[in-house]
């Protein structure tokens, strides 16, 4: 397992490219927010069906979602590499010349219709189209693939180099990768029994803000995050759900969730009065759209790691205790609206509120 480097350990060049690199991510937060949680809303108000918010119990640590999947929820897996994958793990992350990003590879796909007449350069990052070929390829099976172009070395530019790629590390060396690292095996996954063995594969889930009974991209998402600390570079990986509504995002820093919440009239009135703002200007800032009695807008639950999920002090093999919790609620807050960028995130603590308003 590599550890990453932080900034400061880096070469000169390498630092640029981590700074690039960090100032990309934080577009593509804001590009994927709007496409997973904001169009999506604006899809269900087009067809005149009421959007299904998520229950707020459903955003604390190890709750389980049952839902069915939502057809007007963009839906997608990205991801989003510092550095490029090297060739000899294609047999796990499975990228070919086959899935190459490129105009014959996309004309193949006969559901892909692209919003822009497809040119050589839409696949990169500074293209000002390229958050259309993101949306675009979004409804694809598996994951798009976004990394440093691996033809110019020298040069810190970012392209999508392929997408439907698959994640074919088997989830027994994942959990057993993670197991190891956090000193609750010593050489073998099922060394002290498969009960034991079943346990962990639960906590390798939690680990990545997911219950353990979720499948397709999240559980493609949740192995690929273990998979891509082999690297030595650091990577993003976001994750939007048809079934739960969010937009989940998994990287060096933690878990982090962003979805869509009703926000009352009482507290649209208090959190701007907090923030120094009149009500009117709070709300373009930070709703999506007003009703009545609440407002709609977008809440980021970030997530934390208890000691249970992070390698011991000592170093020493360790039993697992399944009932621990593995990540807790660091943070709670109600996210701008994209076209307001010198506008700060306000805390908004919801999750935990009995008299929060939620979808019955």
């Amino acid at each position: 397992m590599v550890k990453w480097p932080y900034r400061y350990q880096l070469s000169l060049r390498h630092r640029l490219r981590r700074s690039v690199y960090e100032v990309m991510r934080d577009q593509m937060d804001t590009r994927l927010i709007r496409h997973s949680l904001v169009d999506s809303y604006l899809k269900f108000m087009e067809v005149g069906e009421p959007y299904p918010f998520v229950h707020k119990r459903e955003l604390k640590p190890r709750a389980r979602v049952t839902e069915k999947e939502h057809h007007l929820q963009n839906h997608f897996l990205v991801i989003f590499c510092e550095g490029t994958i090297p060739g000899r793990y294609k047999k796990y992350i499975r990228f070919f010349d086959t899935n190459k990003v490129t105009k014959d590879v996309i004309s193949g796909m006969p559901h892909i219709t692209l919003h822009k007449n497809y040119t050589k350069n839409l696949k990169y990052f500074d293209n000002p189209n390229f958050s259309y070929l993101v949306q675009d390829l979004s409804p694809v099976d598996y994951a798009m693939l976004i990394q440093h172009d691996p033809a110019i070395k020298k040069q810190n530019r970012y392209k999508m180099t392929h997408f439907h790629v698959r994640v074919d590390w088997p989830i027994d060396d994942a959990t057993e990768e993670m197991a190891m690292r956090l000193r609750y095996i010593g050489k073998e996954l099922y060394e002290r029994g498969e009960k034991y063995a079943q346990n962990l594969h639960h906590k390798l889930f939690e680990h990545y803000g997911f219950h353990y009974s979720v499948g397709g991209r999240r559980t493609a998402a949740v192995v690929a995050a273990q998979f891509l600390k082999k690297m030595g570079f650091i990577s993003t990986i976001y994750i939007a759900s048809a079934e739960s509504r969010t937009l989940t995002r998994i990287s060096e820093r933690g878990v982090s969730k962003y979805v869509l919440v009703k926000v009352p009239m009482a507290d649209i009135s208090r959190l701007a009065k907090e923030s120094r703002m009149r009500f009117d200007k709070f709300v373009l800032r930070f709703l999506v759209d007003i009703h009545k009695d609440y407002g709609t807008g977008v809440l980021q639950v970030i997530y934390s790691n208890t000691p249970y999920s992070k390698p011991p002090v000592d170093g020493k093999l360790r039993k697992l205790r399944p009932d621990y919790q593995w990540l807790t609620v660091s943070d709670q807050l109600l996210v701008p609206i994209s076209d307001f960028n010198e506008t700060y995130p306000v805390e908004y603590s919801t999750i935990y509120n009995p008299e929060a308003l939620d979808i019955e």
